[in-house]
């Protein structure tokens, strides 16, 4: 692995994660490259891991092995945080300080949108945000625009996405990943982002990958998948051009028959069981149910 720094944009080697010591890892063996400008769709259910990956990779997640290797422009994400690198998240919008009582311009401002005034309008104008909104008056979605503002006017390199589309309406998220998809080809750009919306994203990403419980099923693969490339990461023909959203909707589908083989193994469970409420604390309940 002691080129790969410098070859690829993302490079990581033998990850395993577990959030708390003697814990099941949430990432197991994970290996992964990925090349500049690349645009990379993380699929996988939800508890895949694709949310730790991402907050490891932006060092939001301590990993001091010696023999694990996560790197991004050559640089160690730990110990030497390489630049130009952005990670946007679903939590910010929940954060205390960002629903206070500031005016949208007062806060962009704050945070130096007037150093990037260019990129900082047009995602204005892209996102439709109005510079005299009052951050605890509006709704999730255009507080999540703000975020997207902020996150984004300066000029980023290597750009890390969990979920921040999910508030947006379809008409901006269409046009947010326009916007994304110009700056990667014309700056040389990464993109990796994890959603579970595929509908208008067919043509946006360079690669595809897979993750479920932890490891990758499917590492980043070129999109459109080739014919014989197809055969490989699926079990079953999804015609010769297969949209990004069949083949998410087959992966998860795979996904869920091997959790499900996993339960009849021993593994805990999902779903209804018969034992849930004991006898005891039904009766209990029932005194309480006003359904009836």
């Amino acid at each position: 692995m002691a080129g790969t720094q410098y070859e690829y944009e993302i490079s990581i080697s033998n990850l395993t994660y577990a959030h708390t010591p003697g814990a099941e890892p949430s990432l197991s063996n994970i290996s992964m490259n990925l090349p500049k400008g690349s645009r990379t769709i993380l699929v996988g259910a939800n508890g895949a891991g694709k949310s730790t990956l991402l907050q490891i990779l932006a060092g939001k997640r301590l990993i001091l092995k010696e023999d694990t290797y996560v790197h991004i422009k050559g640089r160690d994400v730990f110990r030497n945080s390489p630049p130009g690198v952005t990670f946007l998240g679903t939590e910010w919008a929940m954060n205390p300080v960002v629903r206070g009582d500031i005016v949208v311009s007062d806060f962009l401002n704050s945070v130096g949108g007037y150093r990037h005034k260019e990129r900082r309008d047009r995602l204005l104008d892209i996102l439709d945000v109005d510079l005299d909104w009052h951050m605890h008056t509006i709704s999730d979605g255009e507080r999540r625009r703000v975020q997207l503002v902020m996150g984004l006017m300066s000029d980023w390199d290597v750009l890390l996405l969990d979920e921040v589309t999910v508030d947006l309406d379809v008409l901006v998220r269409d046009d947010l990943l326009k916007f994304l998809q110009r700056d990667s080809e014309t700056r040389g750009a990464t993109v990796l982002y994890a959603t579970h919306i595929f509908d208008g994203l067919n043509d946006f990403p360079t690669h595809v990958a897979h993750m479920h419980l932890g490891t990758f099923l499917s590492q980043p693969t070129p999109w459109p998948l080739s014919t014989g490339v197809a055969s490989q990461v699926v079990s079953v023909d999804l015609g010769p051009s297969p949209t990004l959203y069949s083949l998410a909707l087959q992966w998860l589908r795979e996904d869920r028959e091997r959790r499900r083989e996993l339960e009849k193994q021993g593994r805990k469970t999902r779903g209804a069981r018969e034992d849930t409420v004991p006898t005891d604390s039904e009766t209990f309940y029932r005194k309480y149910d006003y359904s009836h």
